[in-house]
């Protein structure tokens, strides 16, 4: 069976900037065929990630967070976390789970710097939106 469903899991943390990038998802994939779920931070991604991959509703699950250098070690801790949950929650499912989680190391909360992110946002929401319909062609083309 073919999937036409996608799930986008956000971030709560710097939602002003990681917002964007389901906007930029949705440029390339239309808004009626995504499911959205809001999560309080980074860190919880990865379950998310996993169970709505597991659900069997989805082609594809995207996840996106903006994990901040705080100018204390956690970030790194943080974002290697997430990142490896949500490689592990596409492996352990089958199901793709894709990451628009950044961690910049100049971030600062000025309008400069949120104008920059939400941006650049934008762009790596197009990322993943790219990425989801190539894997499920790729995958439906190894299937046939």
């Amino acid at each position: 069976m073919t999937h036409t469903r996608y799930a986008f899991v956000k971030a709560g943390w710097h939602a002003e900037i990681v917002d964007r990038a389901l906007d930029g998802f949705c440029e390339l994939i239309p808004a009626e065929q995504v499911d959205v779920f809001d999560v309080p931070g980074a860190f919880e991604l990865p379950l998310m990630a996993r169970d709505l991959a597991a659900s069997g509703r989805y082609a594809c699950v995207a996840a996106a967070a903006l994990v901040v250098d705080g100018g204390i070690y956690r970030h790194d801790f943080v974002a290697q976390a997430v990142v490896d949950g949500l490689m592990r929650a596409g492996l352990d499912t089958g199901i793709p789970v894709l990451s628009v989680s950044l961690t910049p190391h100049h971030f600062q909360p000025t309008a400069h710097h949120i104008d920059i992110f939400r941006g650049h946002f934008v762009e790596k929401g197009r990322e993943a939106a790219r990425a989801a319909l190539m894997i499920g062609k790729t995958r439906a083309a190894v299937a046939a």
